[in-house]
């Protein structure tokens, strides 16, 4: 099996797009006008306007409403991410290094989701996901 995918659902679908294309510095694929994608060498994030909840079953996803996931997106300078995106984006907290050896800052989507940016940074940190 391979991961292939996450989708947001998002009440401001252009609000959405401009914050993953801030955050990932790519430019979002616009297949329709409610459903867009980024496209990374590990997976794709799908972001679709609430609209497009009807075409899987109503009512089973909604804008906001996770606080469960946390999205995380590894890069080669956290610290230059941050800049990028201090001040354009709500923050959780500032870079600082995680106990199991990440250096990593927090900040929230415009739907509220926790997005996470690292670098690995131990030793440790960078075996584990230097063959990835």
């Amino acid at each position: 099996m391979k991961f292939a995918s996450i989708r947001l659902i998002a009440a401001d679908i252009e609000a959405m797009v401009a914050f993953y294309e801030r955050v990932t510095g790519q430019t979002a694929d616009w297949l329709a006008p409610q459903f867009a994608e980024i496209v990374t060498p590990a997976a794709t994030l799908g972001i679709g306007s609430v609209e497009t909840v009807a075409t899987f079953a109503e009512g089973s996803a909604e804008p906001g409403a996770n606080r469960t996931a946390i999205l995380e997106f590894m890069v080669a300078d956290v610290d230059a991410v941050f800049d990028r995106l201090n001040g354009k984006a709500v923050l959780v907290h500032a870079p600082k290094l995680l106990p199991w050896g990440n250096r990593t800052f927090q900040v929230r989507d415009p739907e509220g989701s926790a997005v996470s940016i690292f670098t690995p940074f131990t030793d440790a940190a960078k075996a584990r996901f230097g063959s990835r």
